[in-house]
């Protein structure tokens, strides 16, 4: 049988992983070529492209320009909530950065200094994170509208010369103001911020502060343009931060060789996009995902990137995101599987989509948290087109397992990211960091050394990259997810290692039995968490969203999701309990609160993550917990 394209590919990364790398090189524009492709003289460390020197801003920029495609779409920014579509061409856009550029360097920003970009979905936003990146300044993207402590430990640890920041950012229907926020993260951090330029939106102008805070438009306007910097491919491009288990943020550090070379390979490989094509991803700059595939992976590859500042319901129906699919001409969406199974709950028979022309859009690509098959089967069938369930994280950057359409699309089995992206090895070990058989569910781990792209260490914390991410396993990186491999060598990610329960000894996966859950035909989206028993040690509580206009009682739904559970998964998981609420918390970037469920349902002590989108859920939740008796008491 002939190999596919993926095999032959995913085979040459693995065996001569420095001239597959070495290749894929070619395609950036380097101001000083490297001295060796892979650096792994101070292990565990590694580093890619030693000796090399380039500019990121140039190459997602400026050689588009040069080489005479300035006049091509680069981004295009769609407001529902402030109305409005504006569209910047590559010389446009280019122009802007160079001038944001010369307004830092005038602020005193130089290369190697940090600075927090604090800000809304708004271009100036994306201008900021590229205008550091032109001058050599290492930017630090913190979520807009992030809690005041929150802000202030990620000041405290990336010690910036500078913040930028908007007055405000809009939501469905209320205005989040910014500077408040901005002002106690200040004064509660210990690293004290020179300077602040604000971005004055006139939906909520900010009051400032005599001598630190200066205007956006009044500083651009007194600016001249900056030319780039090259820098050391090994140089930092950006911290961002992620949450780490002792309420410390871990400041996850991506170079500028390994990840300007890996996004641009990727946008190829994986998704499938061409230079001149429209890509979508439906995600926030504070995230990982607006880092990589709004800002730098298209840009690099010479897409046009959407950036929008809206929901995909109420901005304003659940037909929004089609609406922008067929306006823009948009070849490829990445979002959340959260976002589709909103979508579905508002509009289950996909009766927004009819109403618009959606002829140019080829693929859809769902990441960010587990893709259950009955949301993936419903998007297939509506949309007509691929569905590609893909997964990666904060510290990788880029996609470690996907359906590579670029390669040839090997067929698709719901519930599986399908197999590893060239340049990861990726394992299923044991407590013993022994590989284990197909089927059997272990830690998802990545073999050393991880591939360009990925972070090479904690921002000042080379011991706790060590203890967080490469202790537990030897010779590998902790992913955090655990899941197994079919027969046929098809991942499936089935929770982090902490959801997996223990049932009276057996080891089950709660993703699975949302699998079940999610099939119901009442179902919107559902939640499944361990719980304490007296008995058993854990045993699983569900918790479901129905969909809109579900008239039947809770007693009935939950009878029916009992028997399947027992049916599918077997009496073994003990799945006796299951609650309907009106909705499931969730982080603003659409994951959902296991963890503070779990602990509310336990009556242990939890604190709100700084991330979730409305914190007024948890009442809810313990409102609808206290109703059918819990926490338990033994």
């Amino acid at each position: 049988m002939a190999k596919s394209v993926y095999d032959e590919t995913y085979q040459r990364s693995m065996k001569e992983p420095a001239a597959f790398w070495a290749a894929a090189a070619e395609d950036i524009y380097w101001d000083k070529r490297w001295d060796r492709v892979f650096d792994d003289s101070r292990k565990p460390f590694a580093r890619w492209f030693t000796g090399g020197v380039l500019n990121t801003c140039y190459n997602a920029l400026d050689v588009h320009v040069d080489r005479g495609r300035g006049k091509q779409k680069a981004l295009v920014y769609d407001s529902p909530v402030t109305g409005t579509v504006k569209a910047y061409t590559y010389r446009e856009l280019r122009d802007a950065v160079a001038l944001c550029a010369g307004m830092l360097r005038r602020q005193g920003i130089e290369k190697g200094d940090r600075v927090i970009v604090y800000m809304p979905m708004v271009p100036e936003a994306v201008i900021a994170m590229l205008a550091c990146a032109r001058i050599g300044a290492i930017h630090s993207v913190v979520f807009g509208g992030f809690a005041s402590n929150e802000l202030a430990k990620r000041i405290d640890d990336s010690q910036p010369k500078l913040v930028l920041s908007g007055s405000c950012g809009i939501e469905v229907n209320r205005v989040i103001p910014y500077k408040p926020l901005l002002d106690g993260a200040i004064d509660l951090a210990r690293h004290k911020v020179p300077r602040c330029v604000i971005l004055q939106r006139p939906q909520e102008a900010a009051a400032m502060v005599r001598g630190r805070d200066r205007d956006w438009h009044e500083e651009i306007a007194a600016a001249t343009p900056a030319e780039c910097v090259p820098v050391a491919a090994t140089d930092p491009l950006y911290i961002l931060y992620t949450s780490g288990t002792t309420g410390i943020p871990k400041g996850v550090v991506r170079d500028n060789g390994g990840h300007a070379v890996a996004l641009k390979w990727s946008m190829g490989a994986v998704y499938g996009m061409g230079a001149g094509e429209v890509y979508w991803a439906a995600s926030d700059i504070g995230w990982v995902v607006g880092h990589s595939y709004i800002v730098y992976a298209p840009l690099l590859k010479g897409c046009t990137s959407i950036l929008y500042e809206g929901k995909p319901v109420g901005t304003p129906d659940p037909g929004a995101f089609w609406r922008l699919i067929a306006e823009h001409g948009v070849n490829a969406l990445f979002t959340a599987p959260t976002a589709f199974r909103a979508i579905k709950k508002e509009d289950p028979h996909g009766t927004y989509m009819s109403k618009y022309d959606l002829a140019r859009f080829r693929t859809l690509f769902l990441a960010g948290e587990r893709c259950d098959p009955d949301t993936l089967h419903w998007a297939e069938e509506r949309l007509k087109v691929p569905v590609v369930d893909h997964w990666w994280q904060t510290e990788t950057g880029w996609p470690i397992a996907a359906n590579c359409v670029g390669l040839g699309m090997l067929p698709v089995k719901a519930g599986s990211p399908t197999k590893a992206v060239p340049g990861y090895e990726v394992r299923v070990l044991g407590d013993d960091n022994r590989e284990l058989a197909p089927g059997q569910i272990g830690s998802i781990a990545l073999t050393l050394p991880l591939a360009p792209g990925c972070l090479p260490t904690l921002w000042n914390n080379d011991a706790g990259y060590e203890k967080s991410y490469l202790a537990k396993h030897p010779g590998h990186y902790l992913t955090g997810d655990a899941g197994y491999r079919d027969e046929d060598g098809y991942l499936y990610i089935m929770s982090r290692v902490d959801d997996i329960i223990n049932v009276a000894g057996h080891r089950l996966s709660t993703g699975a039995m949302e699998e079940v859950l999610s099939a119901h035909p009442d179902v919107a989206e559902c939640a499944v968490v361990g719980v304490a028993d007296e008995i058993k040690g854990e045993v699983p509580l569900g918790f479901v969203v129905t969909k809109a206009g579900v008239a039947r009682g809770e007693a009935e739904i939950v009878r029916e999701l009992v028997e399947k559970v027992r049916e599918q998964i077997g009496p073994v998981a003990a799945f006796k309990t299951a609650l309907v609420v009106k909705r499931l918390p969730k982080t603003r970037s659409g994951k959902i609160l296991r963890g503070t469920m779990k602990r509310i349902a336990d009556g242990q002590e939890y604190t709100a993550p700084a991330t979730i989108d409305d914190p007024a859920i948890l009442a809810e939740i313990t409102e609808a917990l206290g109703a059918k008796g819990y926490p338990k008491r033994f």
